[in-house]
Formats: C-alpha cells, structure tokens, sequence
C-alpha cells in the first residue's frame, strides 16, 4: 500500500503540478485539480451528509469500518484536510450512520412544519449549497470552517436533542463513582464479596481433599471461579451497599443506574491486553497510539483476569467510545487493586486473638501455673508477630499515602475541573491565574460564570450622572426587554462554550489522557513503576494469608495443648515453623518491594515536567493551533502559559496542573526502616513501626 496511487496523492501531485512557471501547464493541472476535488467532495458529500461509505471507490475513502467500528485512515486524507477536520468528518458521518440505521431522523425535523421530510430536506439543501460555493483548489482554513458549520448545524438540530448535556454528565457520574472509585463503599463491599467468595472455594477444595485422602490436581482445579460466580458476587455487592445505606437504600437513583449497566466479566487471558489510549488528533493512525501499562492487575480480586465494564448504550456512544471504556476498566483495576491491598491489610488488626490476651487472674488453686503457661505463650508469640505488624503497618502507611495523593489530587483535582468545564464551560480554579496573566499583559478579562455580568454593556461613568440616573428612574425595562436580554446571553454563552457532542468528546479523551498519565499508568513509561507495584501487592496478599495461616495453626495448638483435640495428620510444631520462616521471606520482599517503588517514583520527579508539556501540546494541536517546540527557558514557558490563557479565554478544556510525584515523595519518608536488616527485626522493629 505503500507505494499505491491513491485519490489522495493523485490530488496532492495535481495540487504540487500547480507551482510552475508556465501558464498553459498551470491551467491544465488547475482544471484536473477541481476535478479531482469535485470527485472526492462526492465521496465526502455522501459520507457527512447521509452517513453513508461511497458506493464507487470505498477501498480508496479514508473511512474504513474496522472491527465494527468506523476509524479514520489517515494516509487517505488530502494533504489540505486537518487532523481536527478529519475527526469531524468522521465524527458527523458516524452520527448519521446511527440515526439512520436506528431510524431516528424524524428529531431532524422535529420543530418544522413538515415534520421528518422537511427537517431533511433542509439539512440536506443547505448543507449541499455550502459544499458547492467551495472554490477549488480547495483552502485548508475554508474547507475546515464548511465542515465545522455542518457539524454544528448537525449538533444543534439532531444531536443535541438525541444526546442531551444531561445524559452525558449521569453517565460521567457513573463512572467518577464506580470505575474511579468516588464511592468507597463499592470498593469495600466488592472486595470483601470476593474474598469471602475466595475463601469458600478453598475451603470446599480442602474438604474434598480431605475426603480424597490427600487431595490432587482435580481438587485443586475446582477453586476456579466460573462466569456466573462472578455475576452472583456483583449482586452480592449491590446487596451488600443497600444494607450499608440503610433505609435511605431505595433513594439512591445513582446505585440503581449502576445496577442496571454495570457488569462482572471473566476475560479470556491471564495477560492484560494491550489498551490504546484513544487520541483526539489525529483519528485511526494507530502507529502513533500511547498505551496504557499493561500490568495485570484485573488478576488480584478472583486470581483470574475480571473486569468491571458495561455496554455502552446508544446514542451514548457518541460521545463514549469502547477505547475510552478499555481506558476507564484499566484504571480501575489499578485503584480497586490498592484499595483491596489496603483494606486486607487494615483487616488483619480485626483478628483480636493475634493482637490481644488477656489471660484470667488465679482464682484458686493450680489455676496460677495456667495463667503464667498461657501469658509465656502470649509473649513469645507477640514476638513471633511484632516484625509482621510493623511490615503491615508501613505497608498500610506507603498504601493509604499513595491512594490519598492518587484519589484525593489526581483523580478528584482532574475530575472536579472537567466537571467544571462541563457545567459552565470554564475551570473556576484557574480564574485567579487566568486574571494575572491577563492583567499582566493589559487583557480585560471577563467570565460567564459571574453573576454581575447584567450590565456588561452599559457605561458605568455615564450611569453615575444624574441626568442618567433620572433616565434610568423613568424607563424601567419591561419583562420582554428582560427575556430578550436573557435569550441573547445565553446564545453568547452557547457560541462561546460549544456543547455539540463531538466538543464533549475531545475535551473527554483529553481529560482520559490527562488522568492516565497523572495516576502514573502510561506505558512504557511507568510501566516499570506499575510493575513493581504489581509485585508488592502480590507478596502483600502472600503475607495476609500467612497471617492467617499461622493463626489457624495457633488455634489448634491451643486446642490440643488446652482441650486435648488432636489431629493426627497434622504436624502443627513443624507447620508453626514453616510458616514463620515463610513470613519472614515474605517480609522481607514487602521491605524492598516498598522500598524499590519510592526509588523508581524519585526517578520520575525529574520527567514531570516534560510530561506537563507533552499533555498541553497535544491539547494545542487538537484545538487547531499549531504545536510549538516548548524547549526549556523562561520564554518557552511564559508562550506556552500565554497559549493556554487563550485556550481557557475561547471555551477550550484544559486539564488541572495536579498532583506531582515530589508531594507523594515528601509524605513517604520511612526513616531508618530502609537502611536496616531485611531480618525478623531486632532493634529495627522500632524504626519500622514509625
């Protein structure tokens, strides 16, 4: 394909043939260029006016249907057509291919006299007139602003009556509560149905062990969890919530939304998948995709790969793509993986037979030799347990840091903003900012969102003249000349901050790219990070279970020694021992795993800023402006804060500056616990408990 002819470089090298210095040569090429582009504005007329592939030369139109999925081939596109025209293109046909197939043009003509034909038909003639003034060559700027005025005629007259702004923010609530983890309760009742789902597979593996005489690979092949477990653990979940909720349970539309979308699903490889992170310039160059990492953290909750996900809905997307869901399931995985590490954790202190005793004082005789044999018992055991609790308790202190810095700045402080700009079509965290700048380069700055804006247009000195003032008392505005001015706000309002879908969806997959890159999830550039993360909350969940094992054991010493319940087929002295020694390994690996992570997060405080500039061009080229090389200096980064002043002053979405690894640096300090002994403690056992 590489060296094919095809109609984009044919009109590329007639449009080049046009630079020469002989005028018979010019005209020729001149006349076969507005050929060529008549033929190609056909193909396109037919795509973004009716949502339809050419029926002549489809292998050769940069829209290809892949995998059930429309996606723009770049290598196609005329060298005239932009990045940002490209993706309205493919964004206007694809709308109308679904309102067509779902029947649903009679909203075009919705509000005309005669209904579906006459919305139709005035779609169609106005927009065809405007392709046809087109003057050939055709202008990168002209042919970008035709196509711009189709898609917002489209969004003004269809889209926005088929896919309302309130839609959008219900479904982006459910995925800030479920997917980013806004609602802990969710993460809480999940992970504990999982494990107590966990725990009865092993327990009825062990029976039937048992009962085999010892047990095999049959047995053991039974603790895997099958597709309607999973199901039955998602419904457990949601029961679990209401009894958390209480009697307000039946209130909460957002639980019950999410009760209906939300799904539980086994994937089919123990691998993650490699996930695309979907991006807003330029459509369909899949060579150029960032990844996100692909650590496999959906293999934590049941052992298996599961994923929380949902089917997007029509005519939801068209503003949420199946790549942005990849991106939301991933994120997830990674969030829900810390807090379930942290609440196994947490929960190892509700054993109280491994942190509390109280033996019972001698109350006659014989009775002292039993309360000094059992606090003899209690002690050396305390001993046994105190190098696990201090690993636990940093564990706990490295985990609950890093998710308040990943949930509490990044996700919150990213979220907030977008749903800022969602709303009123600016981030009031940035007015502060925005007004120095503006001050600073003599700018008058003025924002929407303020409530004493009514007399934008009146001269303040000349209403503080009497005669003005005496004007004023004897015409009050009538309620018309009111609504009118209310109307006419609200359309510069409209104008100014653009609420069409394909607007939403750009800004999201901005804000998407914004966040992956914040929590530390781009590859391969954190992937080693994530890897090692991976590593500590496997030897976290290693060292959980050993806890938990060595108490089993505890117990049936106890038993033995106190009630004379013995099992002979186990050695409990020797299995006391090997789970000590285990624990002991374990600890050590949860040490310089925690360890090994802080290291790798001080390598990445130097790249943050590179990472800063990388998000902000990438912004500026969607929006139309051209990316500049933001090199180092202080003339750089002033231009670079000057651009995106006047991005946020037109409407754009720009993602918060949040978070920064050197603030999750400054709240990880260990003390000595790093410098001493991988060992059972010691005198360092103080030094890790701090």
């Amino acid at each position: 394909m590489e060296g094919a002819c095809t109609a984009a470089r044919l009109v590329d090298w007639l449009r080049g043939e046009l630079q020469t210095g002989y005028s018979d040569v010019e005209e020729v090429a001149r006349s076969l260029v507005k050929v060529a582009e008549t033929a190609w504005l056909k193909q396109v007329s037919a795509w973004i006016l009716y949502g339809k592939l050419p029926a002549f030369g489809a292998e050769d139109f940069f829209v290809q249907r892949e995998g059930g999925e429309y996606v723009c081939v770049t290598h196609l596109l005329p060298s005239f057509v932009t990045p940002s025209t490209a993706s309205s293109m493919l964004f206007i046909g694809r709308s109308l291919n679904q309102i067509r197939t779902k029947s649903l043009l009679l909203l075009a003509g919705h509000h005309g006299a005669g209904g579906r034909r006459t919305g139709k038909q005035h779609h169609l003639s106005t927009q065809l007139s405007r392709l046809s003034k087109l003057s050939h060559p055709l202008d990168s700027a002209t042919f970008a602003r035709a196509i711009t005025d189709i898609r917002n005629f489209l969004s003004r007259t269809i889209l926005q009556r088929l896919l309302p702004l309130s839609r959008v923010l219900e479904a982006l609530e459910l995925l800030r509560d479920f997917f980013l983890l806004r609602r802990g309760e969710f993460a809480m009742a999940l992970t504990q149905q999982a494990d107590e789902k966990m725990r009865s597979r092993w327990q009825r593996v062990e029976n039937l062990a048992g009962a085999a005489g010892g047990g095999g690979n049959s047995s053991v092949g039974s603790v895997v969890v099958k597709e309607g477990e999973i199901a039955a653990v998602l419904v457990k979940t949601w029961a679990a919530m209401g009894s958390m909720q209480g009697e307000h349970a039946e209130e909460d539309e957002g639980v019950e939304l999410a009760r209906e979308m939300l799904r539980l699903v086994l994937t089919k490889s123990q691998q993650q998948q490699t996930v695309l992170l979907p991006r807003p310039m330029t459509p369909g160059d899949g060579g150029g995709h960032a990844t996100l990492v692909t650590t496999p953290f959906r293999n934590l909750l049941f052992s298996v790969p599961v994923t929380l996900t949902f089917e997007i809905p029509s005519p939801l997307d068209l503003f949420l793509s199946q790549a942005d869901l990849r991106v939301y399931e991933g994120i997830n995985a990674y969030l829900l993986s810390l807090r379930r590490a942290h609440l196994r954790l947490t929960d190892l202190w509700k054993i109280t037979g491994l942190r509390r005793h109280h033996p019972a004082p001698p109350g006659g005789g014989g009775s002292k030799e039993k309360v000094k044999l059992l606090r003899r018992r209690y002690a050396v055991r305390e001993g046994v347990l105190r190098s696990a609790w201090a690993t636990a308790s940093a564990a706990i202190f490295f985990l609950g840091e890093t998710e308040g810095y990943l949930q509490m700045e990044v996700v919150a402080g990213l979220s907030d903003g977008f749903g800022r700009w969602l709303a009123r079509g600016e981030d009031d965290e940035h007015r502060q900012e925005s007004s120095s700048l503006g001050q600073h380069k003599g700018v008058g700055i003025r924002h929407n969102g303020d409530d004493n804006d009514d007399g934008d247009d009146d001269d303040l000195w000349l209403d503080s003249t009497p005669s003005r003032i005496s004007t004023n008392t004897s015409s009050t505005p009538t309620l018309k000349d009111k609504q009118a001015k209310e109307e006419e706000k609200r359309r510069r309002q409209e104008e100014r901050h653009p609420r069409d879908p394909q607007t939403l969806a750009t800004a999201h997959r901005l804000y998407l790219r914004a966040l992956v890159r914040r929590l530390l999830l781009d590859g391969p550039r954190h992937q080693p990070f994530t890897d090692a993360l991976y590593a500590l909350l496997v030897h976290i969940d290693h060292l959980v279970a050993l806890v938990h094992r060595l108490h089993g054991v505890w117990a049936a010493a106890d038993l033995e020694a106190d009630v004379g319940v013995v099992d002979a087929f186990v050695d409990l002295d020797r299995e006391e021992r090997d789970v000590q020694g285990e624990m002991r390994a374990v600890e050590g690996r949860v040490k310089r795993g925690v360890e090994g992570l802080v290291g790798l997060l001080r390598g990445l405080v130097e790249h943050e800023n590179a990472n800063d500039d990388e998000i902000e061009q990438l912004h500026l080229g969607e929006v139309g402006i051209a990316e500049r090389d933001w090199g180092g200096g202080d003339a750089a980064g002033g231009q670079q804060q000057e651009e995106e002043f006047s991005m946020r002053e037109i409407g754009q979405y720009v993602p918060r500056r949040v978070g920064g690894v050197d603030r999750l640096l400054m709240k990880l300090d260990f003390g000595s616990w790093f410098g001493a002994g991988d060992g059972a403690g010691g005198g360092s056992d103080e030094d890790m408990l701090l």
